[in-house]
């Protein structure tokens, strides 16, 4: 655990923290609104910020779940529409949180001292209809299974959605999450190896809590749990957050489904050995798969993803080049490759809006293509790729 191993501090802890009574559903009326649940998590969210952090890497084992396959569509509803019509200003809404996110990615890749399982397919839609940028898989939760919409993530492990009670959550399209009314609900143990993996976490009542904050300066705040989730008649069970303080640019979804590669991400739970995703387009009302461990088409073309030994969660692949009208760019060898040190490489972020590259990478293929387009008329200037630069290397 995180907590700091003074006896004054730790009952400190313990005396903010047991303000906040988050236990398991029972089939009594326990009123959980009447404890002040927005004061207690304040008093949290500042426990978080001065315990430290312990980084581990225990492997979460769990017993091979049963096939999956989950859609993704764009539910583009006529009040969604008329609200979010205006595409330039979506966009810019999902490039302002773009450049922190990639300066998060970057900030964690510091230097540090098989079973097979059935297929999986989660359907995913566009996030365009709900008000954000994001795709999202359509997803049960719970027994009985309620269903949710939740934002796929590449660049982060944790998997939550926001419950009740609520000290702080943002808008979303579906009812919010209430533990209290699945069978399956169940909080992690403090002693658990899921509880240990968290970058972050405290104790409360031999319970779990866990904090995950983003490079977007969102975060989540909650009770660390297993429960049930599915799709159809199929069903698994995953380790999950319940958030109750859940603050920042989530939009429209329920929470976030963690696909990276670290111990605690739902690839690693269901012991995937492989992962692909097709996304429809954000105007279409369609959807296409998250698959796991599929069978490839026989005309696929199929890359391996790449580990970075200094982090876990980003998943990278190995580019090798770029061409431009069939002319390959030249760029100098070992351009997108991952150093020794964990810096380079190239990440896979389904959570960012733009394709980034070294400033070198950038101008060459910019000027390839300028060169070939001529004829066409340019566009005016936007500023987060006209003026912005950031080296990946």
């Amino acid at each position: 655990m995180s907590m700091n191993n003074n006896p004054t501090s730790l009952s400190l802890t313990i005396l903010i923290l047991s303000l906040l009574l988050i236990s398991p559903p029972s089939s009594s009326n326990t009123n959980f609104q009447i404890f002040d649940v927005s004061n207690s998590l304040q008093q949290t969210r500042h426990i978080f910020s001065q315990s430290s952090i312990q980084q581990q890497n225990h492997h979460i084992t769990t017993s091979p779940p049963p096939s999956l396959s989950l859609p993704l569509q764009h539910s583009l509803s006529s009040s969604a529409a008329n609200h979010n019509n205006n595409y330039t200003s979506l966009t810019l809404s999902r490039l302002a949180r773009d450049q922190s996110r990639l300066r998060h990615l970057l900030s964690k890749i510091k230097p540090k001292t098989k079973s097979k399982n059935p297929n999986l397919k989660f359907p995913v839609t566009s996030g365009f209809g709900q008000g954000t940028g994001e795709y999202l898989a359509r997803i049960g939760v719970g027994r009985p299974a309620k269903q949710f919409y939740m934002a796929i993530d590449t660049g982060s492990d944790v998997s939550w959605l926001q419950c009740r009670p609520c000290a702080m959550c943002y808008i979303q399209s579906d009812p919010i999450f209430n533990p209290a009314n699945s069978a399956t609900y169940k909080p992690l143990p403090c002693t658990s190896r899921q509880c240990a993996a968290l970058d972050s976490s405290a104790c409360l009542r031999g319970n779990c809590l866990y904090q995950v904050s983003y490079g977007d300066g969102s975060s989540t705040v909650g009770t660390f749990a297993t429960e049930t989730i599915s799709v159809g008649e199929q069903a698994l069970t995953s380790v999950i957050g319940c958030g109750h303080d859940n603050q920042g640019l989530f939009a429209g979804s329920a929470g976030i489904l963690g696909l990276g590669g670290g111990s605690l991400s739902l690839p690693s739970q269901i012991k995937a050995a492989s992962f692909s995703y097709c996304l429809v387009d954000r105007d279409s009302q369609s959807s296409s798969t998250l698959d796991f461990n599929s069978t490839a088409p026989a005309d696929s073309i199929v890359t391996p993803m790449l580990k970075n030994p200094q982090i876990k969660t980003y998943l990278y692949v190995g580019l090798t080049g770029i061409s431009v009208g069939g002319k390959s760019l030249r760029i100098r060898r070992g351009a997108f490759a991952i150093r020794r040190r964990g810096r380079g490489g190239v990440i896979v972020d389904s959570g960012t809006t733009v394709t980034r590259f070294p400033a070198a990478v950038y101008a060459a293929l910019r000027d390839a293509f300028r060169n070939m387009t001529g004829e066409l008329r340019r566009g005016g200037e936007f500023s987060i790729l006209t003026r912005v630069t950031i080296s990946l290397g």
